[in-house]
């Protein structure tokens, strides 16, 4: 098992949109066992790849008992009004803080053998597509948050002993 580091906000990369993967190579092959490895640790719904430190379209995820991956994710469907939910990230750790997220959500991609993919689901699992597929654009989800709750969540960071 190879667990990843994960990298921390602050690190220029988390806030870089990610590289659509152009080839299934070895090197995306163990991109993937890496970051499924990585998102099994306890605790973790998803790691996205820029937060291993690797600029490529892909992330894991680990969810109910179902662990899978998807390379270059589109959010392709959101559904409900946005509800605020507690979230968390591993670049931010040590954080909660109430979340504009959908309830549904769907993100397509293709696996190793080039073939579709779909991820769909409600809850949790539509949390972690939406907040994955975001740091795959740049976003962590600090950026989503409503203007009182980011200043907050910002001094956090600020004061926090790993920023």
């Amino acid at each position: 098992m190879t667990e990843r580091p994960i990298r921390l906000f602050g690190d220029p990369i988390l806030k870089t949109s990610c590289d659509a993967v152009a080839h299934i190579d070895d090197h995306v092959r163990a991109l993937v066992t890496d970051l499924v490895d990585s998102v099994q640790v306890p605790g973790r719904a998803g790691v996205a790849a820029n937060q291993i430190g690797v600029g490529l379209r892909v992330f894991s995820y680990n969810v109910d008992d179902t662990v899978g991956y998807v390379i270059n994710p589109v959010l392709a469907e959101v559904r409900g009004e946005k509800e605020l939910v507690d979230e968390g990230c591993l670049s931010v750790p040590e954080q909660w803080h109430p979340t504009p997220r959908y309830p549904y959500a769907r993100v397509t991609g293709i696996d190793l053998d080039g073939n579709p993919v779909v991820v769909e689901g409600t809850g949790v699992l539509a949390q972690a597509l939406q907040h994955e597929t975001d740091h795959l654009d740049g976003l962590v989800y600090l950026d989503r948050l409503e203007k009182e709750e980011r200043r907050t969540a910002m001094k956090q960071v600020r004061e926090s002993s790993w920023f």
